[in-house]
């Protein structure tokens, strides 16, 4: 072979080379474009879809509330929070719901924001609270002043309560002796109009569902107001029970067919029975007789019904903090709210009277007070939990209520 047979032999091995190599080059390019163009495709049609799913709860949040011409609080951009917060400076205090700050208005009027990190039920409990808070006008409910909900930020706007919640007087300390027992009287009276006003005094019947102490703020007078209507259910007033798919309220404070419906219908009757833990926390019956019971097994209203069966009714108030029982105006505060507590906690709901009772109950005279019958209940309830059926005693499930309720 000559010398110029064997150059152009191997310019074309070098140009098969080249072309193989292209060839690869595009196979390669055609393989992986795919993955390439599509990676990156999919997931920013993923984020997009999440932040679509998330907005869109938002945005019904907002359509809703839009569409309703008949609220009276006002529609604030998140911008309008921070300047009348300062930036979120002033925390008063959080919780499982998100934070709240203390702000002020331009007319001077201080207010308190309830920044919401997460809206429970698609934003079903937001929209729960403004559309019931909104229609409300009383002097023992707290005053929606407005709301945000723009992008994914929803928050509420209140009166600010100088006070705080009854919760920091009953469990701390420091504050306890602050509260005198004339006082906690009207705080109890208040808050009972305020329940009965929900249960009556509107043109639909509102179940608050989460009456406890960190639920009830005072004002500067420490006039109380039920707050957080985020579990709140509306009713026709005319209807006796209303049916309900699964437990809401705070352990210790939740009425017990709330939990088991086989003790009664719901209605409301549970918010009369949260009313009645909140007088036996006011009156401190639990931390203190339950110390005093001889017999551990026996949860305390028995052992009170006891005391008032043995006419050792001076016995059960040495036992109550800071009752002056040769007080007789202070003597008959605790005896009174203690008795209108017994009525409101019996087991069976249909025993336990209405929130107008019970203000005629507090209102009247302490002498004309009955003292109700040892709760008539079964000896043991079942409770169905994921379909599986778990047997309690009454006492058993009594004491779950008071302990999980001290421990609050």
């Amino acid at each position: 072979m000559s010398d110029y047979e064997s150059h152009r032999l191997c310019l074309a091995f070098e140009d098969l080379e080249k072309f193989m190599f292209l060839l690869g080059v595009i196979s390669s390019m055609v393989i992986c474009a795919p993955r390439i163009i599509i990676g990156p495709f999919a997931v920013w049609f993923l984020i997009y879809k999440f932040r679509r799913r998330r907005y869109s709860i938002y945005d019904a949040i907002e359509c809703y509330l839009q569409g309703d011409n008949k609220l009276v609080p006002i529609r604030y951009s998140y911008s309008d929070l921070k300047r009348m917060t300062k930036g979120f400076q002033e925390k008063l205090g959080e919780g499982g719901y998100g934070s709240v700050y203390k702000g002020r208005l331009r007319s001077g009027l201080h207010v308190a924001v309830k920044l919401l990190e997460k809206s429970g039920g698609n934003g079903q409990d937001f929209m729960n609270e403004i559309a019931t808070i909104g229609r409300i006008h009383h002097v023992n409910v707290v005053t929606l002043v407005g709301y945000c909900a723009q992008g994914s930020k929803c928050a509420l706007v209140y009166d600010f309560m100088p006070n705080g919640s009854l919760e920091k007087y009953l469990f701390n300390r420091q504050e306890k002796s602050s509260l005198n027992w004339d006082t906690k009287f009207e705080i109890a009276v208040g808050a009972a109009r305020g329940i009965e006003y929900l249960h009556r005094g509107c043109d639909v019947q509102i179940l608050h569902f989460d009456i406890k102490p960190h639920n009830i703020l005072l004002d500067n007078k420490f006039v109380p107001k039920i707050s957080d209507f985020g579990l709140a259910k509306f009713f026709s007033t005319d209807k006796k029970a209303v049916t309900m798919t699964a437990a809401r309220g705070t352990i210790g404070y939740v009425a017990p067919e709330l939990i088991s419906r086989s003790i009664g219908e719901v209605s409301y009757k549970a918010d009369v029975y949260s009313f009645g833990m909140l007088l036996v926390e006011m009156v401190n019956l639990k931390r203190d007789l339950v110390g005093t019971n001889d017999d551990p097994n026996q949860y305390f209203p028995n052992w009170i019904y006891e005391c008032f069966n043995q006419n050792k009714e001076i016995e059960m108030l040495k036992a109550i903090e800071d009752v002056d029982y040769d007080d007789h105006s202070i003597r008959d505060i605790a005896l009174k709210m203690t008795i209108v507590a017994l009525w409101c906690i019996q087991m069976n709901p249909n025993d336990r009277p209405s929130m107008g009772t019970v203000l005629e109950m507090l209102e009247g005279d302490v002498k004309r007070l009955q003292i109700p019958k040892y709760p008539s209940q079964p000896s043991h309830i079942v409770i169905n939990v994921d379909h599986t059926e778990i047997s309690y005693s009454t006492s058993s499930i009594s004491r779950l209520h008071y302990d999980a309720s001290s421990s609050a």
